[in-house]
């Protein structure tokens, strides 16, 4: 076996016979090069359905195996499946993972590193029942050295791939299959006449071989039948899109299931309403509350439900895979089996199908642990027609589908499938419904987690209004999405008007669920990153506290996504106030409890990275620093792209670190790139935008354009003081610089006016003993011995120093560049909105 085998891989056919030839012809095509091709084209298996495409897949996969080190099944049936299913590879391949989400990026990755044969060039990509080449072309490998099989209906491959037709079997194949799927000596004659009603198509043989076993039924019998059977269809006018000798055999097989068990018969007719991946078979379980009325009775009989999957199983209608836990159905026989019912019976079952769906999730899409049924449960949610369902249960298990994307960061198909929704529950529910404002707000979370800061916003403000209206402003929902709508407000950089709305939603919240629940440890934590914002860093570290204990102790009610922000937020919190080693040391256990339940490259884990980065950079770890926001730069780029917000905080860190490295042209080319972004992202007059212009200016400055930096510096303190006040930390970080800036550029006077008026707005507001305050009075005595005051600037900088000694350890860097007598420069790190 390979070392690397998919889990998604069928099983090999015992009875799989004949196609030797296709075969042969196969592995010749992937494994010879030819002049027009360096590397063997992707071999497109292309055929009707019924034919054997999958079955002759298959077979090539067993039989070549030991030739692959790495083989991986992608069902590709729903093109939006497709990325979350070759991310999965990440691992294997030492790739950044997705971990539910940046989906796209990380199947790009792997896409990549296949096409380049590193660190494996044998492997095998197999894309089943791909019908739809512009969907997913983009993730297949192009000239890597590995191979690709894709099966599929349509005929338009050809400029992706090769096409190898695919034909219904010869005579002799269909001769030899029967004669070993019956498991006797069938006379010549006989099976060719068999072979001949049934149009030699494999999946009829195999239906009506399998009726035969199970029956006893002579060959003659089954003719005649069918005979009979193809004639009734014909005069029905059924579907060409069908062969008539395959649909005429599924009835014989649906007949005799009716006559042994009827029970079996309405379970098939079920499965033909789910999507044709395997389907988990924990639904039929916990289906009996489900309030599906047909099934029912079914489902509330544990035996009966055995026997019928084990029924349809001996007549080949369906494939069940013990140790995964599924059942699966051909799609040729779904479709047969949906087109042979009268609309209001379809829509009945189809019904019954979407409570299934929903009455066998687990009741926290939040929860990691909860997070492999929904993955499972996912590929059927599109074919089941789940939009169309106007029940209350079933419409808040595809709410809570797209959560469950959310929750994994596959953010794209959270938003497509939202969308969907939306539309169609807005038209057939009412634009006011309770599921459909539910919805609304988690496309809002969806699209604020995209960086789509505007539109989320626009939707989000409209969805509070419509929820006071129709729930009431002390509704859970409603009180919900105040705290989104906050976040709203912090992302346009309007950090007061956040800090107002998420004090009144905390007060509303206290009121209505009690000062410890976990909806109102939520909007604490919000407001303890509101105070931090405003730099109120000692009210925000109170409240970053209580929320961080309450939600780490609670039992129920608070997911690990909470929990790790409240972890992160007391580690970035602590870094604020100034204790830089506590903040690492917290930083580091938030870290590895990310990495322990959310994996590494989960967005939640990577920005706790980032912080973590930056409090090692503060305590003087520049090495660890650099390593590790390297490290989460690099995940996150290749997750999410350049224009990801967590990836700009990413970049502008590592830009900092940089520029401490000593690495200034790296740091620089970093720090030209963000601000553009950040501009784009969050707009000119954002406070994070003029953040950007400070670390520009101080990187200017030191590679000797002063007057450069100054230009940026007076824009950025400018806009900083209209937005934030004199007294923020930026506003006071870009007057600081700027001072340095007067000082480079020869006028120590206008430096020292700069830094006096600085000192005392630094003092007041956050006391003397402040490590802003600190690096402001030692800026300032060096001002004040570059003007003449001498002794005074001995004064002061002795005083401080002795500030330093009381509050920071010999090897500090703070403590160190003062002993040194050098300038202080500020450097600005954004937060997670």
């Amino acid at each position: 076996m390979p070392p690397i085998w998919g889990k998604k891989i069928p099983g090999r056919n015992k009875h799989f016979t004949g196609r030797e030839s296709l075969l042969e012809e196969l592995r010749e095509s992937l494994t010879t090069t030819t002049k027009a091709a360096v590397v063997p084209l992707p071999q497109a298996l292309q055929g009707l359905g019924g034919v054997g495409k999958t079955q002759l897949a298959v077979e090539y996969t067993w039989k070549y195996r030991g030739f692959y080190d790495l083989v991986w099944w992608v069902p590709a049936d729903q093109p939006m499946l497709v990325p979350s299913t070759l991310a999965a590879l990440t691992n294997e391949l030492k790739l950044p993972s997705a971990g539910s989400a940046g989906i796209e990026e990380a199947a790009a990755s792997v896409r990549d590193a296949l096409q380049r044969g590193d660190p494996i060039d044998r492997w095998l990509l197999v894309f089943d029942n791909a019908d739809e080449p512009e969907e997913i072309k983009d993730f297949i490998p192009q000239g890597g050295p590995g191979h690709v099989l894709i099966t599929s209906r349509n005929s338009r491959w050809s400029g992706v791939a090769d096409t190898v037709p695919v034909d219904v079997f010869s005579t002799a194949e269909s001769v030899a299959f029967l004669r070993k799927r019956l498991e006797r000596n069938v006379a010549q004659q006989e099976a060719e006449r068999l072979a001949g009603e049934l149009g030699d198509l494999p999946l009829a043989l195999e239906q009506a071989a399998a009726l035969q076993v199970m029956t006893g039924m002579s060959t003659d019998e089954y003719v005649e039948l069918l005979t009979r059977q193809t004639r009734a269809l014909l005069g029905m006018g059924k579907s060409t899109e069908y062969p008539h000798s395959m649909t005429a055999a599924w009835q014989l097989s649906v007949h005799e299931i009716e006559n042994r068990l009827p029970e079996a018969a309405e379970v098939l007719r079920c499965l033909a309403f789910f999507g044709p991946d395997p389907i988990p078979r924990v639904v039929f379980r916990r289906g009996n509350k489900s309030g599906a009325q047909r099934m029912g009775p079914i489902l509330a009989n544990p035996l009966v439900l055995n026997q019928a999957f084990a029924e349809l199983n001996r007549f080949a209608l369906v494939k069940i895979e013990q140790d995964a836990g599924t059942v699966q159905v051909h799609r040729l026989v779904q479709a047969l089996l949906r087109d042979s019912l009268k609309e209001p019976e379809r829509d009945e079952i189809r019904r019954e199908v979407h409570l299934l769906l929903a009455g066998g999730a687990p009741a926290d899409p939040e929860s990691t642990s909860s997070w492999d049924d929904f993955a499972n449960l996912l590929p059927h949610v599109r074919p089941s027609g789940l939009v169309l369902s106007t029940d209350d249960a079933v419409q808040r298990f595809g709410i809570d589908v797209v959560r469950y994307l959310y929750r994994v960061a596959n953010y794209t198909s959270a938003k497509t499938l939202a969308e969907e929704f939306l539309a169609q529950w807005s038209e057939s529910s009412g634009p006011g419904s309770a599921n459909v404002l539910r919805l609304r707000r988690h496309l809002g979370n969806v699209l604020w987690q995209m960086g789509a800061y505007n539109d989320s916003r626009e939707l989000n403000e409209r969805t509070l209004d419509l929820m006071r209206e129709t729930f009431g402003p002390d509704h859970e929902e409603t009180l919900r999405m105040s705290l989104t709508y906050g976040a709203n407000l912090r992302a346009q950089g309007m950090f007061r008007e956040a800090y107002q709305q998420d004090e009144a939603s905390l007060e509303a919240h206290e009121r209505v669920f009690g000062p410890l629940d976990p909806a109102t440890l939520r909007a604490i934590n919000n407001l303890a990153l509101d105070h931090a914002l405003l730099s109120q860093y000692d009210t925000a570290l109170e409240l970053q506290q209580l929320a961080f204990i309450e939600m780490s102790s609670a039992r129920q009610g608070v997911s690990t996504w909470d929990e790790q922000m409240a972890w992160n937020g007391l580690a970035r919190v602590a870094r604020l106030v100034g204790d830089h080693a506590r903040a690492r040391d917290v930083g580091e256990e938030a870290y590895a409890h990310g990495i322990r339940e959310l994996e590494i490259e989960h967005p939640l884990t990577l920005m706790t990275a980032r912080d973590l980065a930056i409090a090692r950079r503060r305590v003087g770890d520049l090495e660890g620093a650099l390593e590790l926001i390297r490290e989460t730069h690099d995940r996150l780029l290749k997750l999410y792209g350049y224009e990801s917000p967590e990836t700009m905080a990413a970049a502008v860190a590592l830009s900092n670190a940089l520029r401490q490295a000593d690495l200034p042209e790296e740091a620089m080319e970093l720090a030209r790139k963000a601000l553009p972004r950040y501009q784009h992202a969050f707009g000119d007059q954002h406070p994070f935008t003029y953040g950007c212009m400070i670390n520009l200016a101080l990187l200017h400055r030191l590679r000797g354009d002063a007057r450069k930096a100054s230009e940026l510096d007076s824009a950025a303190r400018a806009g900083l003081m209209d937005r934030l006040g004199p007294t923020h930390l930026y506003t006071c970080s870009s007057t600081i610089n700027l001072a340095s800036d007067h000082a480079a550029l020869g006028d120590p006077v206008a430096a020292r006016e700069l830094d006096e008026q600085v000192l005392e707005q630094i003092r007041s507001f956050y006391g003397p003993d402040n490590l802003l305050s600190l690096a402001g009075a030692i800026n300032l005595s060096i001002d004040m011995r570059a003007t003449g005051d001498e002794s005074e600037g001995k004064a002061l900088y002795d005083r401080t120093m002795a500030g330093y000694e009381r509050l920071l350890p010999p090897n500090h860097p703070e403590r160190v560049v003062a002993a040194r007598g050098e300038r202080f420069n500020w450097d600005f790190d954004p937060f997670t909105l």
